[in-house]
């Protein structure tokens, strides 16, 4: 047979970016003290709104940070995969508290709508510029990052959450700047809260589709299954299950029903080969049987 679960190594897709992900958490730590004072100091809704996200960015990010490090410590007897899942653990948490805060800007700039104060617009504007080049930064650090891994996706969108808070708040210091229309901040504010959810959504049931062991989106099981039939000396495939253990590391199993007369060794080394090389599957296992064994199978 190949290599045991214990014996996995493989590095997720977080893993090989984390010095990235450190360096935007640096960043966006630095910013969210600065834009915290900000918002109090100018009154702004929009300004604390964008720095409540802040906060879930560094809190986030490091939670993703901590996750890969989790994540690399290497399998033992009673965790024969190791840590990956603390990864997909950490996406689940950032998309949740994420929702959570943008339920509550949507909930407080209800009440500010009723009686809005006056807002120090220079002043909010200002740091919402800062805030916009900190998070631009982390953006264009991360987003190549996020295309292979759920943990670095979600810290992906923290940033890109950010960022458009950032957009929105400069629109409302600008307004209010020009009009002193002081429900510009609530409303901008509102708007920042319902654009956040739909991307922090689909983050939330990718992850979901992970812990539930869903089939990765990126295997399409049914040509995985039609490739592995085509092999030479397989007679058909059953019991075939794929799944993730975290992002960038796919596993899984299958039955293989052989023809009389292939050899067993070279016919798992070509199956192996197929499912790493054509589908990017790190860990693979396969059961060979001859004909006829299925009637001891528990379910096919």
């Amino acid at each position: 047979m190949e290599t045991t679960p214990t014996q996995i190594q493989t590095p997720s897709a977080a893993g090989r970016h984390k010095k990235n992900l450190l360096i935007v958490l640096c960043l966006s730590g630095t910013y969210l003290i600065a834009e915290v004072i900000g918002g109090i100091v100018t009154n702004s809704l929009a300004l604390l709104a964008d720095a409540a996200h802040m906060l879930t960015d560094v809190v986030g990010l490091l939670l993703a940070f901590i996750a890969i490090k989790i994540g690399e410590r290497k399998a033992e007897p009673s965790r024969t995969y190791g840590y990956y899942r603390t990864e997909i653990l950490a996406a689940v948490i950032n998309a949740v508290v994420l929702l959570g805060i943008s339920l509550y800007v949507l909930f407080e700039a209800y009440q500010r709508f009723q009686n809005p104060p006056e807002v120090q617009s220079k002043s909010m504007l200002i740091v919402a510029g800062i805030g916009l080049i900190v998070n631009i930064a982390g953006m264009m650090i991360l987003r190549k990052d996020s295309e292979g891994s759920l943990n670095m996706k979600g810290a992906y969108f923290e940033v890109l959450s950010d960022m458009l808070t950032s957009v929105g708040v400069m629109i409302a210091g600008i307004i209010m700047l020009t009009t002193g229309w002081y429900y510009a901040d609530s409303l901008i504010s509102a708007a920042i809260g319902l654009l956040i959810f739909p991307r922090t959504w689909r983050l939330l049931k990718e992850a979901v589709n992970v812990l539930l062991e869903g089939t990765p989106k990126d295997v399409d099981i049914y040509v995985l299954r039609k490739s592995l039939e085509k092999i030479p000396g397989v007679k058909n495939i059953h019991d075939l299950h794929v799944w993730s253990l975290t992002s960038g590391v796919n596993a899984m199993s299958a039955h293989v029903v052989k023809e009389v007369g292939t050899s067993q060794n070279q016919l798992l080394k070509i199956l192996t080969e197929e499912t790493v090389n054509t589908f990017k599957i790190s860990h693979t296992t396969f059961q060979i049987e001859d004909e006829g064994y299925e009637e001891n199978e528990s379910h096919l």
